[in-house]
């Protein structure tokens, strides 16, 4: 109990503290946590057939992945974003049609195939907070002043 409490606390502090760049790199990571777990459950068993016991606990996966790209569609500010924006918004609404219809048939090439860019949009984000990060620390070094 008390490692849960604790545990709990942790990963509440890690989202409170955390940068907007930190944020979406956290939201990606989740994303492509559920639609491995959707993966892992569409996988056939030995008999060559799909377990009918997993459907619910894989449109789950999958509707936590869509709600998380929702979340990042709504976050996005089209007048500081512009192009980017926009094209970021056009890439998740696509991947929320790809999303649906994967749920509805469960295709795991779909569900894979979003999955693989989400995996590539969380890597380029990482790079962008991490080069945000050396630069800002740059700047602030740069600047010092311990003369008083």
């Amino acid at each position: 109990m008390a490692y849960s409490n604790a545990l709990s606390t942790y990963k509440e502090t890690r989202i409170k503290t955390a940068s907007q760049g930190q944020l979406i790199i956290m939201l990606y990571g989740e994303a492509v946590r559920q639609l491995d777990q959707a993966l892992d459950l569409l996988e056939v068993n030995d008999s060559g057939k799909k377990d009918p016991g997993k459907i619910e606990k894989i449109s789950k996966a999958v509707v936590k992945t869509q709600e998380i790209v929702a979340e990042l569609m709504v976050s996005l500010d089209f007048e500081q974003g512009g192009d980017i924006a926009r094209n970021l918004f056009s890439l998740y609404t696509w991947f929320n049609r790809e999303l649906m219809e994967a749920n509805i048939s469960h295709d795991a090439q779909r569900i894979s195939g979003v999955r693989n860019f989400i995996e590539e949009l969380r890597g380029a984000w990482q790079k962008i907070v991490v080069t945000n990060a050396a630069e800002t620390a740059n700047r602030e070094v740069v600047g010092l002043n311990i003369a008083g």
